[in-house]
């Protein structure tokens, strides 16, 4: 059976999230639906498979996900197809690719990287409402960066884990945590660019959460490395909400797009 890799970009919000639930929507379910239209396979119940299972609420622009059909499709009419079946919801497949039958979307990959929007201004969000988390006040940027230095590296990430993460281990190294400040109309946005092999359920937000609170000056920068070594959730700061959260990309030793 062919194996296809599917780029895949969506509006988290009316969704539960990636996983297919049998009571609610989801982006895995969307997807699959609209391959039952085009296979076989996926007509019998076949399921793809995800490199990350975004939670409710949460975008992707660079989710990667696989799938084995019944019919070696033209990557270009394969994506056309598909976009064509997915209409009305939010999800579009911008890019597919024939991989190699050893290639899993989860377990070849290296590298995923999220990014986390953040928009400080008075002002109600028009336009991006559900898109990004508001606040009210500017952030201090330097002292979110001295922060968040703290988390970069092999750690114990039980603080910033979920009670509910099925993880086996909280152990984790964090490769980069990046955050930018750009302009935007009547405030200021923050965004936070993070990047490790794979992450903990809630680890991101935990995280923006905590360096939020360092920006708005109720945590001293060195707090976030006391509250590390704590390894304990109670230490943590408040978990932000999830509509600023994208999964934006994932990287595998042998890219299935180029772009990546």
């Amino acid at each position: 059976m062919p194996r296809f890799a599917l780029k895949i970009e969506y509006d988290g919000r009316p969704f539960a999230g990636w996983q297919a639930q049998a009571d609610q929507p989801s982006v895995q379910g969307a997807i699959e639906n609209a391959l039952a239209r085009l296979d076989p396979g996926f007509a019998r119940g076949a399921r793809i498979a995800a490199a990350g299972r975004t939670d409710a609420g949460v975008h992707a622009t660079g989710q990667v996900a696989h799938a084995d059909l019944d019919r070696d499709w033209d990557p270009f009419r394969l994506r056309e197809a598909l976009n064509f079946h997915l209409k009305p919801a939010p999800v579009a497949i911008v890019d597919s690719a024939r991989v190699s039958d050893d290639f899993h979307a989860r377990f070849s990959a290296l590298e995923r990287r999220y990014t986390f929007r953040l928009v400080a201004r008075r002002a109600p969000m028009t336009h991006d409402r559900g898109m990004v988390w508001q606040i009210l006040n500017p952030l201090d940027i330097e002292a979110m960066r001295e922060g968040a230095a703290h988390l970069i590296g092999l750690h114990d990430f039980t603080t910033f884990r979920s009670s509910i993460c099925q993880a086996k281990s909280p152990i984790k190294t964090m490769d980069e945590i990046r955050i930018e400040a750009h302009p935007f109309p009547g405030g200021q946005e923050y965004r936070f660019h993070l990047r490790a092999r794979s992450f903990l359920h809630n680890q991101v937000r935990s995280i923006v959460g905590t360096l939020e609170r360092v920006g708005a000056g109720s945590w001293a920068p060195d707090q976030v490395q006391q509250a590390l070594a704590a390894q304990d959730r109670a230490a943590c700061g408040p978990v932000c909400p999830p509509f600023g959260l994208y999964l934006t990309g994932v990287g595998y030793p042998d890219p299935p797009f180029p772009a990546d």
